[in-house]
């Protein structure tokens, strides 16, 4: 038998039954799989990278033997005009072919070149991994950029309720003559000021989800929220003088400036080697034919030994370049150092961001507690006419900035977590694996 519900009904029931189902969310690490996939920064990062890796075979290639074939066919028209005997041509055709191989073996510039492509390998993979830090920053930030615009529009929103309601009690005292008519201008004041909150909130929250989308490359959609309950977890080691030492070792901005530095090194090295003869096995096998005297002549060459070539002056280029090696060298050298010292400028900056954070939550858990009960005893008072209004109003807007503040307060903590995690050169994917079940998907209304 076929039941046919009226709608009114048949949606209240849908209502009921679903109300504590929570919507689909898109989550923190599903958002960050997404823009490995879409982010075209980090796009640019990996192909950056992948040409990185090319020096590698670039470097061998000047230690290894080079070959190469030549090739070329002529026709001749020469005319001989002896003395006293009448001229005479001859026409032919030749054709000539050469195979050459050079094997070098002492070349001092490309041993130290492939000592340099080594370490350029090193510098594009370390580059790569910052770029792959950099993405789960960008992410997290911008997706926590969501969560607290939307708690900040929520806040907004809720305060303009409770002043409407405010409102609507004020102008109801006032006209059986209970209140003054300030009452009413003030609740209509703090509504009017809401009511622009609101849409500078409603604006915010768009930029901060299209910032998200330009990294993901797509609509995220609805996101997770922080539960309420979320723990954060104070650094370990506990010790700040860990973190900076770590991160003057291996962050990777410092393990680039590092390779940077070792490369420089090289290139007064080759800069030198200038100077330095160089040593090479050379062979070739050619193949020539012609006509001499109207009779074909063919001739194969095939010839192998060493080639020293010995530098005497040119110059004074090499000298130059030695000078200006070192002059580079030197810069690269104090690059490393400014790396070292912002890597550990970060590493406390990001320590004392977590350490602080915690601190701060926990302040405004307390605060949030107490604006709280504040709140209820403004109420109250108004009640039975020991408080006014604008108490009233002043107790419930302190309670949604709490709200606010203590978002922005346990966000910035988490984002403080991967910040000293990436100064040291250890956060990955399984940081957003370790912090992802302290959000949980929004239930529906």
């Amino acid at each position: 038998m076929r039941i046919n519900l009226p709608a009114p009904r048949l949606s209240l029931m849908l209502g009921a039954l679903f109300a504590a189902v929570p919507v689909f969310a898109a989550d923190l690490l599903q958002v960050y799989r997404d823009a490995l996939t879409h982010d075209a920064q980090y796009a640019a990062a990996r192909a950056t990278a992948e040409a990185g890796r090319e020096k590698l075979p670039q470097g061998l290639s000047g230690l290894l033997p080079t070959l190469g074939a030549t090739a070329n066919t002529v026709w001749n028209e020469n005319t001989y005009s002896p003395a006293n005997v009448r001229s005479y041509s001859r026409d032919f055709n030749s054709n000539a072919w050469n195979v050459n191989l050079t094997q070098p073996l002492f070349r001092w510039q490309n041993v130290v070149q492939y000592g340099q492509a080594k370490l350029q390998v090193a510098q594009a993979e370390a580059n790569f991994a910052q770029a792959s830090q950099d993405l789960i920053l960008r992410v997290a930030q911008a997706y926590f950029d969501v969560l607290y615009a939307q708690e900040n529009l929520r806040a907004v929103r809720a305060n303009k309720q409770a002043i409407a309601q405010q409102l609507e009690q004020a102008k109801k005292n006032f006209e059986v003559g209970t209140a003054t008519i300030t009452d009413t201008h003030e609740a209509q004041s703090r509504y009017d000021l809401a009511s622009a909150q609101e849409l500078a909130g409603e604006n915010d929250l768009e930029v901060k989800r299209y910032a998200l989308r330009v990294i993901v490359g797509k609509e995220a959609g609805e996101l997770n929220r922080l539960r309420a309950d979320a723990r954060l977890n104070p650094p370990q080691p506990a010790s700040m003088d860990a973190w900076v030492d770590a991160a003057e070792k291996d962050s990777f901005t410092v393990q680039v400036q590092q390779a940077a530095a070792e490369i420089a090194a090289k290139e007064v090295d080759k800069a030198r080697a200038g100077h330095y003869p160089t040593l090479d096995a050379v062979a070739n096998y050619g193949n020539n034919n012609a006509f001499s005297s109207n009779t074909p002549i063919e001739t194969d060459a095939k010839n192998i030994g060493l080639q020293v070539t010995i530098p005497i002056f040119q110059g004074g280029y090499v000298n130059s370049k030695t000078r200006e090696a070192v002059a580079n060298r030197t810069a690269a050298e104090s690059s490393l150092e400014s790396a070292r010292r912002t890597a550990a400028l970060n590493a406390r900056q990001s320590y004392l961001g977590v350490v602080n954070g915690l601190a701060q939550v926990r302040a405004l858990d307390a605060a949030l507690v107490s604006s709280t009960s504040a709140l209820e005893s403004n109420k109250l008072g108004y009640e039975v006419g020991v408080r006014i209004n604008i108490d009233v109003l002043n107790a419930e807007q302190q309670v949604y900035v709490t709200k606010r503040d203590l978002a922005k307060a346990r966000f910035d903590t988490l984002l403080a977590q991967l910040k000293l995690k990436a100064a040291v050169g250890t956060l990955s994917e399984a940081d957003l694996e370790q912090i992802n079940p302290q959000f949980e998907p929004p239930a529906i209304p």
